[in-house]
């Protein structure tokens, strides 16, 4: 069962989402999309490390910037094994989409990848996530609501980023939008054409 979290900066969806697990299961694995591009990402890197240390949750903690699909992938035939020994299978959180997404515009920029390769990565992790039959959780940011980026990768990044949240959102049994620290579930609330 796989649940989307969604927000702003700094709106408390990664703190949601690590309490939502922390209710799910007995352990959880994190996977970690972010790159330590300067020091100030290294410093929040280490402070979000020591965070899950001391939440007192048993936390295993995968650093995953490109191949996210392949790891859940990995993690699916993993679980079904232990599952068919009696053991209960560790919530996933991936945090986050828009990170993963971040990485894999800069890689296809600084390497001069084929067009398609975007499309082809978000295919691959949308249906990983599609197919992932335990307890899954995935931060994102929403990042449509502000001004329109002046450069043409920023654009691109918030193009891309409202269609993968979009799609995203519609594979997932839940989503949450956290503001301000407070969540609300969307799917449960959300206008159905038959209601017209």
């Amino acid at each position: 069962m796989a649940i989307l979290v969604t927000g702003g900066a700094r709106s408390g969806k990664s703190g949601f989402a690590e309490q939502y697990a922390k209710r799910a299961a007995a352990r959880g694995i994190y996977i970690a999309t972010c790159l330590p591009y300067d020091d100030e990402m290294i410093e929040r890197i280490g402070k979000h490390r020591t965070d899950r240390v001391e939440s007192g949750f048993s936390w295993e903690t995968e650093e995953e910037a490109y191949e996210a699909a392949e790891r859940l992938n990995r993690m699916a035939e993993q679980f079904k094994a232990a599952a068919q020994h009696g053991l209960e299978p560790p919530v996933v959180l991936l945090d986050c989409l828009t990170l993963w997404l971040t990485n894999w515009l800069l890689r296809i920029e600084h390497e001069s990848l084929e067009e398609n390769r975007l499309e082809i990565e978000i295919a691959k992790l949308l249906e990983a996530i599609q197919n992932y039959p335990y307890s899954l959780l995935i931060v994102t940011n929403e990042v449509g609501s502000g001004i329109v980026p002046a450069y043409p990768l920023g654009r691109l990044f918030r193009d891309e980023a409202g269609r993968l949240n979009q799609q995203a959102a519609a594979i997932c049994e839940r989503v949450f939008l956290v503001t301000a620290g407070i969540p609300v579930e969307l799917k449960s609330q959300a206008f159905r054409w038959d209601q017209l």
